[in-house]
């Protein structure tokens, strides 16, 4: 389902439900929208204005049937809050809740007007992106589905010439279900081969992608012996997977992004609590991440290239597990010892970190569910960001900020390099109980050298335990905007 762009006056548009956004009254912004139903439904706008019925506080929705001199079956005021606080990123989240709400309510077309004022690029391609978020559902696994209308069609109305920002939000609200749809399935029956014949139907899928998968013999080859320590217990075998976009002009510089893909995570030897260990099947969200922004990238094509490196196995428990006390040695040729088998994502992607540097990366983003430390320091709100370079970093966050993806900047002062010392290699995947988060942030910043680099900890952010007005639990699908955003405000 594809979100179309209507010129149409919105008294003509033919739908189910018409959507008007509704400020909070306290400085609300005139609204040619808001008059057209005041001009033909004034009795039935004043009541429930009087009534506190409707007030614009966000998500808030109210509903007139049959509205006079409205070709929509519904008129559907949609509570967007204070005007001072509207952006795009409050009109992705509001058009996802009324997606959701309308689904429920048997509305299979709708339409949105936006005024002019609103009609940017940024809020067109947020609205757009805002569709598909709300529409995607988690019930793929379900002998019967939850009862819902499918929806059929979605309209902006909004005047000019906006096709080029519908189909910017249509291709990034894709992208984002694509990854959610990858992280919210079972390790059952996503393991690591299969999430690679996922990313090839996806580049076959695509122009302007070419993939290269490295298993497990040119691992060994190579020296991945950090990456293929964590695989060692699984039936599953590892591979690293490797999808590049190359511009039609080629860039100075070359993007990197690298995503953490653990199929599922027992914690190995290092068992996990059973409290949750349910979820760890989102373990790989960071690759779904990065592989659903190549999936946007290529269609979107931005001038600097972008090489994706996703690092994919299955941390299980087996007679051939890797122990607590084992030492390997990565790529790089550092050495280190295995403290805790728990701490498996900063292992492999040690080694796709410097296998991307080889490949000639110029700037870095890896992506991870990293720790639980990070969640414990910004709960489910701010996705945990460090970096080894304050240029790069504010680009990133830029980036960050103009998706609405909350990041937060971390520490990674040199003396929490203390924390990771070991007597027997040249160092320890864990540093202790204190700074968790940070120490594994450092634990990747040793194998990133020189090169710019950023490190981002979706741990809590990466999947939601409830359901919102605008998505349902599960998968969240972050960074996949910010990603892409990065690559096409790449300075020339």
């Amino acid at each position: 389902m594809q979100v179309t762009l209507s010129n149409a006056p919105i008294t003509a548009i033919v739908a189910d439900a018409l959507l008007v956004l509704q400020f909070d009254a306290d400085l609300r912004p005139a609204s040619a929208s808001y008059d057209a139903i005041r001009a033909s439904n004034a009795q039935w706008l004043a009541d429930v204005e009087t009534s506190g019925e409707a007030g614009g506080k966000p998500f808030e929705t109210t509903v007139l049937h049959r509205p006079q001199g409205f070709q929509a079956k519904r008129l559907i005021l949609l509570g967007a809050g204070k005007a001072a606080k509207f952006d795009s990123a409050t009109l992705r989240r509001l058009v996802g809740a009324a997606v959701r709400k309308a689904k429920s309510n048997g509305a299979a077309n709708l339409a949105l007007a936006l005024d002019p004022a609103l009609a940017t690029a940024e809020n067109i391609a947020a609205a757009a992106e805002g569709v598909h978020i709300g529409n995607h559902e988690v019930d793929a696994h379900k002998s019967k589905k939850d009862e819902r209308t499918e929806l059929a069609s979605f309209a902006i109305v909004a005047a000019g010439d906006h096709a080029a920002a519908v189909h910017q939000g249509n291709v990034l609200g894709e992208a984002q279900n694509f990854t959610r749809f990858l992280a919210n399935e079972p390790g059952n029956i996503l393991t690591p081969p299969v999430l690679v014949a996922h990313a090839r139907a996806m580049v076959a899928a695509s122009e302007g992608l070419e993939i290269d998968v490295l298993d497990k013999d040119r691992m060994t080859q190579l020296g991945m012996g950090s990456l293929l320590g964590v695989a060692q217990g699984s039936p599953h075998p590892p591979s690293l997977i490797v999808i590049r976009y190359t511009p039609a002009t080629p860039s100075k510089d070359h993007l990197g992004l690298v995503g953490k893909a653990v199929t599922f995570d027992t914690g190995g030897v290092s068992i996990k609590p059973a409290d949750g260990m349910e979820k760890m099947k989102y373990d790989m969200a960071g690759g779904a991440a990065v592989l659903g922004a190549m999936q946007a990238i290529a269609k979107l094509k931005p001038a600097v290239a972008v090489t994706a490196f996703i690092p994919t196995v299955e941390n299980a428990i087996g007679g051939n597990a890797q122990r607590p006390g084992d030492i390997v040695t990565s790529l790089s040729g550092k050495t280190i010892e295995v403290l805790n088998t728990d701490a498996e994502g900063r292992l492999i992607l040690v080694d796709a970190i410097e296998y991307a540097k080889r490949q000639g990366v110029t700037h870095m983003v890896d992506v991870a569910t990293l720790t639980g430390a990070v969640v414990v320091a910004l709960g489910h709100i701010h996705v945990g960001l460090f970096s080894n370079e304050d240029g790069f970093r504010q680009q990133v966050q830029s980036s960050a900020a103009r998706q609405g993806e909350k990041m937060w900047h971390m520490p990674l002062d040199d003396e929490y390099r203390e924390y990771l010392k070991s007597a027997y290699a040249d160092i320890g995947n864990i540093g202790g109980r204190w700074g968790g988060a940070i120490t594994a942030a450092y634990f990747l910043k040793e194998w990133v050298g020189d090169t710019p680099w950023v490190h981002l900890d979706i741990a809590g952010t990466g999947w939601i335990d409830d359901n919102k007005p605008y998505m349902p639990k599960g998968p969240s699908g972050v960074c996949v905007r910010t990603f892409v955003d990065l690559a096409l405000s790449w300075p020339a």
